[in-house]
């Protein structure tokens, strides 16, 4: 059992076929995340995780639109299904994926064919069908986490308003070419992605929204720091081809884009004293390599081609 006992259970209970479960029935592990409180809980019928939301988390996540859309997701067929969610505390139960992996960067490198089962789960995801609430646009969101950082004691890193200045020609290449939205995951961290070897599951619809789909596949390409090869096998599962220029430069444009943004959500983690990580040091790593994609001298090639479509 966990210091978390009562409160996990308590929120089991309010699930369908779990009012009566007990403690001494169950076995509950604590599984990975940066802001929430993860478990999961086995027991006699079923097991299944539980998700209690970290402090601070209501400033900049909806739950509602995170329950509209997780319950998408699983209709879509890669994510686990909801067994029960509250709308407005963001506490949930949802059914377990057995035998599975929590994929990390390590992993994606030693796990056979897991970048292409990755980029296979994305495209069933952007092309199910389905619409997600909320929509995620880069720069809306840049502004709406400066606003949550103007309420905390958190310094920007050097230049950071610089960078967002420097991505203006990024914006406008965006803005050129009229792209399809999909309902995206939009915070592909590597642990959000399970694996059974067969087929890719994919968790923790907190940041989801309609959004560019290319958008995914930068970030999870950044998130698992994938090499060349990785990446190319990430997109051949993707696509089930090699990208055109403009498709590849939008995937390159998301990967500094992504860097950009999480900057902030990382600057939020450290202003809240989050005690997962170093914060300000997640911050200032993506930072730097967000400004060293933007500086590379293949860069502004990539948005060129965007804007040329």
């Amino acid at each position: 059992m966990t210091e978390h006992t009562d409160t996990i259970l308590s929120t089991l209970r309010k699930a369908p076929g779990f009012k009566e479960v007990t403690a001494d029935q169950v076995t509950i592990t604590r599984l990975g995340g940066l802001t929430n409180l993860v478990h999961l809980v086995e027991t006699p019928t079923a097991n299944v995780v539980v998700r209690i939301p970290g402090d601070g988390t209501e400033d900049y996540i909806d739950r509602a639109i995170e329950k509209t859309n997780a319950i998408a997701a699983w209709r879509a067929g890669i994510s686990p299904e909801v067994l029960w969610a509250d709308a407005e505390t963001g506490d949930m139960v949802m059914r377990a994926v057995d035998n599975i992996e929590t994929m990390t960067p390590a992993l994606f490198k030693t796990r056979a064919g897991s970048p292409e089962r990755a980029g296979q789960a994305l495209a069933k995801l952007h092309t199910s069908g389905e619409t997600f609430d909320f929509r995620f646009e880069l720069f809306s969101m840049i502004g709406d986490y400066l606003g949550v950082l103007s309420t905390r004691d958190v310094d920007l890193p050097d230049g950071y308003h610089d960078v967002v200045k420097a991505a203006e020609p990024v914006k406008a290449a965006i803005a050129a070419n009229d792209i399809p939205l999909a309902p995206c995951h939009c915070d592909p961290l590597c642990e959000n992605f399970l694996d059974d070897g067969q087929t890719m599951w994919i968790v923790d619809w907190e940041y989801s929204g309609m959004n560019d789909p290319l958008w995914d596949v930068g970030d999870l390409s950044v998130e698992a720091e994938m090499n060349g090869d990785q990446e190319a096998e990430l997109l051949q599962g993707y696509f089930g081809r090699a990208p055109t220029d403009a498709e590849m430069g939008r995937v390159v444009i998301y990967k500094a884009m992504c860097d950009l943004l999480w900057t902030l959500w990382g600057l939020i983690q450290h202003a809240d004293d989050n005690p997962a990580e170093d914060f300000w040091a997640y911050a200032t790593t993506r930072f730097d390599r967000c400004k060293a994609l933007m500086n590379s001298d293949s860069f502004a090639g990539h948005v060129a081609a965007v804007k040329a479509g």
